[in-house]
């Protein structure tokens, strides 16, 4: 059953990708369109890596694009500067802020709660600082003249790349230790889980997914600027938005909400004076309803719609 679901959700996915390339190419998805399918895949990479960190392993961090930006700027440097090839850049991107999430982690994951929000909220404004007063990237100005390298195509390989590897990590030993952290984190360590170390790994993992798309993001809008909202607090508040509404511990629940939110926002451009005023309204209405985020923790999968489909057709028979 389980090769068959891969099988199925394979060919969707394959579908989903030909459609999009179909649908450009007959001039129906104009290069807006395509964009705004672009930044859902690199929302939904945020999403799901920050779930890893603060919905799996239960910590509080809203410094996410703190890594997000490590990624953007240092594999923008690479290719304008060293112009290396555009993989190499992605990992590199990837590696320099899994090693920025290694270092924070080391320090800061001692803390807990509100304690570590502010760490980690105190960390991604520290690298927007320094970026912001960073010549070699542009500084103040920002980093203009960045290759055009990301495609459709490779933030959507991408995207799926991170659901599968996130979701076989939390199904694996090491994700277990981390929900039992999560759970009970002195009751894990009375059974001999080093919260510190698996706390630490869900961190690192969590960066290296954040630089890769912040990676994506640079070489796909050519330009990036140190602003609160592009890779400050508002844009860590953002991501933490989309996690909360997806809700804690759903990987579905993530990527719905990161395409949900990515798309809501373009959609009301056209009531530009009350945008700000709808948006709000929604969220809210949102979390009065449904408090624990729209999945709640949970995963909805074929396999799940196929249970949910013979439970509907035998409650028919029955009656």
């Amino acid at each position: 059953m389980n090769k068959l679901t891969s099988l199925i959700s394979g060919a969707i996915l394959l579908f989903i990708y030909l459609l999009v390339q179909l649908l450009e190419r007959q001039g129906i998805l104009l290069a807006y369109h395509v964009q705004i399918l672009s930044l859902c895949c690199i929302n939904i990479i945020l999403v799901v890596s920050l779930n890893l960190i603060n919905g799996f392993t239960g910590q509080f961090s809203i410094g996410h694009a703190g890594f997000f930006a490590i990624g953007a700027y240092a594999s923008a440097y690479l290719t304008v500067t060293w112009q290396v090839p555009f993989i190499f850049a992605i990992i590199c991107g990837g590696i320099l802020a899994g090693i920025a999430g290694l270092a924070v982690g080391l320090p800061a994951l001692r803390l807990r709660g509100d304690y570590l929000a502010i760490a980690t909220l105190g960390f991604g404004e520290i690298i927007r600082v320094i970026i912001l007063n960073t010549d070699a990237v542009g500084g103040a100005r920002g980093f203009s003249g960045i290759p055009k390298y990301t495609t459709f195509g490779l933030a959507y390989l991408t995207a799926i790349i991170t659901v599968v590897v996130i979701r076989n990590f939390v199904n694996s030993d090491y994700g277990r230790a981390c929900l039992a952290v999560r759970e009970d984190e002195i009751a894990a360590e009375s059974l001999g889980v080093n919260s510190t170390y698996f706390k630490v790994l869900a961190f690192t993992i969590g960066a290296f997914f954040a630089g890769a798309a912040g990676t994506l993001f640079s070489h796909y809008l050519q330009y990036m600027a140190p602003t609160p909202s592009q890779i400050g607090f508002v844009k860590s508040i953002d991501i933490l938005i989309m996690l909360v509404l997806g809700g804690l511990g759903s990987i579905t629940g993530s990527v719905i909400a990161a395409i949900v939110l990515t798309v809501i926002p373009e959609l009301l451009r056209g009531f530009a004076e009350y945008r700000m005023i709808i948006y709000p309204i929604l969220l809210i209405l949102v979390m009065l309803y449904r408090p624990s985020g729209l999945l709640a923790g949970q995963e909805f999968s074929l396999a799940s719609l196929a249970q949910l489909f013979k439970g509907a057709k035998a409650h028919g028979n029955h009656s």
